[in-house]
């Protein structure tokens, strides 16, 4: 896909787009009055909102819920991450409360392999960035920040072809088929049907 679109690069764009949608701004302007560590909200809070500007959805149309990621290695037991989610919560109102998602990035590897199924090995992370190196997909893998100047920081370790093509393919770093890969891709189909899906 053509990386500018009237002068303005895909990362342009996404800003532009995220930006379009309230609840999503909502969030991350709480969250970083929060001032967490290393934080970042990332996937379906901010990919999916590119797929319905792309197809005339409504902004926020499909969001089950904003996965907030902070990280802190100083402190990995489930008792410090479960304050910062109650912080979290204690700062948003319904019905954002309950669709505000709150992960340790530090801690995930502790408990990945348990939840989802050890069909591969999950390394400790280093940054909540790191994490994005994870999904099941390249379009899902971009992660955004509010900066104080009200900035919007956007991580994307495989670019942003992807997404605003609307094509999923394969996280080359994932195992090919782990993490769900079929259950996660016809879900997505089942709310886009004009993405398309490598090897369909």
């Amino acid at each position: 896909m053509d990386e500018t679109l009237m002068g303005q690069t895909l990362e342009d764009r996404l800003v532009d787009i995220i930006h379009g949608v309230p609840s999503t701004m909502q969030v991350l302007r709480t969250v970083r009055d929060l001032n967490l560590p290393d934080w970042m909200i990332f996937s379906g809070a901010v990919y999916q909102p590119v797929w319905n500007h792309l197809t005339g959805r409504a902004p926020d149309y499909g969001i089950r819920d904003y996965d907030v990621a902070y990280h802190d290695a100083s402190d990995t037991s489930y008792e410090a991450e479960d304050v910062v989610i109650r912080k979290v919560a204690a700062a948003f109102e319904p019905p954002l409360r309950d669709l505000v998602e709150v992960r340790n990035q530090a801690r995930v590897h502790l408990w990945f392999g348990q939840k989802f199924g050890a069909d591969e090995p999950y390394p400790p992370l280093l940054t909540s960035a790191h994490a994005l190196e994870r999904f099941v997909a390249t379009a899902f893998c971009v992660g955004v920040r509010l900066e104080p100047d009200d900035s919007l920081r956007v991580w994307a370790p495989f670019g942003l072809d992807d997404l605003f093509a609307m094509q999923l393919k394969p996280n080359p770093k994932r195992v090919k088929g782990a993490g769900g890969w079929d259950r996660t891709t016809a879900s997505a189909k089942a709310r886009w049907p004009e993405i398309t899906i490598a090897g369909d």
